[in-house]
């Protein structure tokens, strides 16, 4: 018995690293993307940890509001990046809260109504987006391996170097490992680029001495937060992709966990969801969702218990409290974090390809919803100029290659697979009334 606490420490420590590269990587890539100052940086980085422990405390702690009260971990969602980094450059930073804020009031109040509009974001729409996502992401990774943009060693070979170092690295990961290494492979690849980088004097450590011990979170550290509408319809669509996803883990768990899920136990993990989204855009973190690594080390460890879980809510919230350790992972050098951006913003188109997978390409008119989102969503992300004589009024929902394409998907699975789907049935049960 007295060796039970430990085991359900080391066994939720296990759930924090395993989550943890795709935790903190998030803050890295925006907070670099966006010029944050190394203080900012350590903050953003800090805030973020702490938030994922809260939201998988929310998310875990089941009561009659909100929570799924699955053995579920959450973490920043890999789907904001893009148009995090996109918003913040076009509009400022308080415009990427002012956007979380209201996208996370959205998910709670259509909590109770998500689980009956899932057929408006089939596949086809959901994997289309997150492929375009992964597609506007590839840049800032390959500007990063050059140096990142305004670096005067930008495109150096010591940085071209370092940055496909780091990726041949966590590819051979991946190719001769298994199991835990491979989950943490990312979080192997950063470190051991960070130490090479380190031996030839590219790391400042000053960020770590210059960080306090403990810090308090402080709401709205970046400023009053503003709103945009072109923000806020970006954000509300990573929202809805993220619901989509967590859909599939909820009903992935119960499954693991022999728990039948109802109406009312979805509408409870959506506010759930909703509340942490709404919680980081107040204290400036991310928007959060559920982890599906956690997912298959839950189902490899075979521990199913929550306990396991608060414990690892528990330590992110420790670590996030002690902006040392924050500011440890700000001094990964910018090329090292592009090799590995090069893997894991592939692997959002991978995931987007593997989405559209379930997707029957025996239909033109799909095929035909993939070709028209995919390729508005690249071609405004690489002529962002092609609507400026538009009116303002239609610029808002095209001056953003996201948003371009996700409004297309949508609108298309409306036109070809939805509304005809309508007439259909509607057709029918005349038919069955006259026959009566």
């Amino acid at each position: 018995m007295k060796q039970q606490p430990l085991r359900i420490a080391s066994l939720g420590l296990q759930h924090v690293l395993a989550m943890y590269a795709g935790a903190v990587i998030v803050p890295l890539i925006v907070g670099g993307a966006l010029g944050l100052t190394g203080e900012q940086l350590t903050y953003l980085v800090s805030i973020d940890i702490l938030m994922c422990g809260i939201a998988t405390i929310l998310q875990v702690w089941k009561n009659k509001f909100f929570g799924v009260g699955l053995p579920v971990v959450l973490g920043c969602t890999f789907t904001a990046v893009g148009p995090m980094i996109s918003i913040g450059m076009q509009n400022g930073i308080s415009s990427i809260y002012g956007a979380i804020i209201v996208s996370g009031l959205f998910v709670i109040m259509i909590g109770k109504y998500f689980s009956k509009l899932v057929k408006f974001f089939p596949p086809v729409v959901t994997g289309s987006v997150v492929t375009i996502i992964g597609i506007t992401l590839i840049p800032v990774a390959i500007n990063n391996i050059a140096g990142g943009v305004g670096a005067p060693d930008f495109g150096s070979g010591t940085n071209i170097a370092l940055g496909f170092g780091t990726l041949l690295f966590i590819i051979f990961l991946y190719k001769f490992f298994t199991g835990f290494v491979r989950a943490i492979s990312i979080l192997l690849g950063l470190l051991a680029g960070t130490g090479v980088a380190f031996a030839m004097g590219k790391v400042d450590l000053s960020a770590v001495g210059d960080a306090s011990w403990f810090h308090m979170v402080k709401p709205f550290y970046f400023g009053t937060p503003t709103f945009e509408l072109t923000a806020i319809l970006t954000m509300i669509l990573v929202a809805i992709v993220s619901l989509v996803e967590s859909t599939g883990v909820y009903f992935a768990l119960g499954d693991i966990c022999n728990k039948k899920l109802d109406e009312k136990d979805l509408a409870r993990g959506y506010r759930a969801e909703g509340l942490a989204i709404l919680l980081g855009g107040i204290f400036n973190a991310f928007p959060y969702t559920t982890y599906s690594q956690n997912v298959g080390l839950l189902q490899l460890s075979g521990v199913k218990t929550k306990n396991v879980i608060y414990v690892a809510g528990g330590f992110l919230i420790v670590f996030g409290l002690v902006p040392k350790i924050g500011a440890l992972t700000t001094v990964i050098p910018p090329s090292v974090l592009g090799g590995a951006m090069v893997a894991m913003f592939g692997m959002v188109i991978a995931y987007g390809i593997k989405m559209l997978g379930n997707v029957n390409f025996n239909s033109q008119e799909n095929l035909l919803i993939i070709a028209c989102s995919v390729g508005m969503g690249l071609g405004v992300t690489a002529v962002p100029t092609l609507f400026d004589k538009m009116p303002e009024s239609i610029q808002i929902l095209t001056d953003n290659g996201i948003v371009a394409g996700s409004l297309t998907a949508i609108f298309l699975n409306l036109v070809f697979n939805v509304l005809p789907s309508f007439s259909k049935t509607k057709s029918v049960g005349i038919y069955e009334q006259k026959a009566s």
